[in-house]
């Protein structure tokens, strides 16, 4: 399999280098890629590296050439140097650099226009334009959709982390109404207690034995029935919020839901929520939530995408290489609307942008996504 994978790269690269031999005129669209082809992500920089043949493909126009560079990982050196000699093949637009912790090092190239996959912050710095898809673009998208279900008391869950603060100063600045912000700490054993505190766990079991012991000594059917049906239950009484935002992924979201259902939070009339999902299948065995949604991209076209992917390349792409697979588009759209790509206000668009991960709006110097609503329900991804 490994070997398979070398010539299919190789194949990548002389396409690539072949191509820019066989046309030199002015006539031509050339793109830089920064990519880990060596290190620790090399496995990311090749499946970048297939992600945008699949684009060449499709966009079938050979003034549409490729220039690869190994950027390294966490090497300021090699970055340099890949940018360097992604300008001398005449390229002054360049897919990446995948992480924003590189964006200091490619502003020094003020000459050229970078394209990067990080999704940290949509607004355009300087020459970078990042198309990752922001916490920005998913909350837009939850709060749109909340509001539609009528909910109008919701709490926004998010681990106390290295990213909290960062997380906070987003949220603030878009200017949230009728919410309101709960941290918790990341281990199970702490959070289930902070859960209990959140929904008042305490209290509704206490309102529960309370209303029991009303109808235990009484004899006629009435109160039997109404203690019957309390014992069905495990608490009483609602908790002060009809929706959440779950601001986290992995086993950590996973205990966050855990707990919601522990403390017996009634699915039916509490929202649950969560962001930073691509389809991960694993959430549906986490069989104590009936129902989770979600904003994300193009369910249908991202199928499509791994699928056409796994059927040439033998393997599974990287959920971020998607984004490469637009950023061709997007680069290509522009330069044939503008005849060429000088700076980051020839992406400065009025209206939309369809691509293959959903919309593009471009306001204020700022990349947003229009994003679809998922429900996960009975092992299944659902356009809600």
């Amino acid at each position: 399999m490994k070997n398979k994978f070398i010539i299919i790269l190789v194949y990548i690269l002389i396409f690539f280098n072949s191509s820019l031999l066989s046309d030199d005129n002015d006539n031509v669209l050339k793109v830089g890629l920064l990519a880990p082809l060596s290190g620790e992500y090399k496995e990311l920089g090749d499946s970048l590296l297939y992600s945008l043949q699949l684009a060449l493909e499709e966009i079938d126009d050979r003034n549409v050439l490729i220039i690869p560079r190994d950027s390294g990982s966490n090497d300021k050196k090699k970055l340099n140097n890949a940018v360097k000699e992604i300008r001398s093949e005449g390229a002054n637009i360049v897919i990446g650099p995948i992480s924003n912790t590189d964006f200091n090092e490619v502003k020094k190239f003020n000459d050229m226009v970078f394209i990067s996959l990080s999704n940290i912050n949509p607004e355009f710095q300087n020459n970078i334009i990042s198309i990752g898809i922001s916490l920005e673009s998913q909350m837009l998208a939850l709060t749109k959709f909340i509001k539609k279900q009528k909910k109008n008391k919701t709490v926004i869950l998010l681990p106390k982390n290295q990213y909290t603060d960062f997380i906070e100063k987003k949220l603030e600045k878009l200017n949230l109404k009728n919410y309101k912000i709960f941290k918790y700490n990341s281990d199970p054993k702490i959070l289930t207690g902070e859960i209990e505190v959140l929904t008042n766990y305490s209290q509704r079991k206490r309102n529960l034995e309370n209303r029991k012991k009303i109808f235990e000594d009484k004899e006629d059917e009435q109160s039997k029935r109404q203690l019957e049906k309390l014992e069905q239950k495990y608490t009483l009484g609602n908790v002060n919020f009809d929706s959440v935002i779950i601001i986290d992924f992995g086993s950590s979201l996973k205990s966050v839901l855990t707990s919601l259902v522990f403390t017996d939070v009634d699915q039916e009339k509490v929202l649950f929520t969560t962001v930073n999902q691509w389809f991960d299948e694993s959430i549906f065995y986490e069989n104590t939530v009936k129902s989770l949604y979600y904003p994300s991209v193009n369910y249908r076209e991202f199928k499509k995408y791994k699928n056409n992917y796994f059927k040439i390349f033998d393997s599974f792409p990287s959920e971020i290489t998607i984004l490469a697979y637009d950023a061709i588009g997007l680069i290509y759209y522009t330069w044939k609307k503008n005849g060429k790509i000088n700076s980051v206000n020839d992406f400065s668009f009025k209206g939309k942008i369809k691509g293959k991960i959903g919309t593009f709006s471009f306001n204020d110097k700022k990349i947003i996504q229009d994003l679809n609503i998922y429900k996960v329900e009975n092992k299944q991804f659902i356009k809600f």
